[in-house]
């Protein structure tokens, strides 16, 4: 075990982090769409406000501008930074821990 690198947590907790951030942000909009896909009230003749996720796109980037694909995505963020700081530390700690010189896991060894 002394000729093993030593496991730095902080940069594995502040890369986890930023994983988040970046997941949060690439896959928010594709969130809101389907949020407010789900929420959309029928009209009593059966009239939508949204006929697609294209559609609903097309429809909050319009009225809401870039920013409004986002609205709401703070408390996401909040959620998901450090759940995946903590998840990908984790996973990076016990494959140091339990993986051998030659790359092979001691518990399967």
């Amino acid at each position: 075990m002394g000729d093993q690198p030593k496991f730095k947590l902080l940069p594995k907790i502040l890369n986890g982090g930023i994983a988040g951030i970046v997941g949060v942000t690439c896959v928010f909009p594709l969130d809101l769409v389907k949020t407010r896909l789900q929420n959309q009230q029928i009209g009593p003749n059966g009239e939508r406000m949204y006929n697609s996720m294209l559609d609903c796109f097309k429809k909050t980037y319009h009225v809401e501008g870039y920013f409004g694909m986002y609205r709401g995505s703070g408390v996401n963020i909040l959620l998901i930074t450090p759940e995946k700081a903590i998840k990908l530390t984790a996973n990076d700690f016990f494959r140091h821990h339990l993986t051998t010189k030659d790359g092979v896991g001691k518990v399967c060894a």
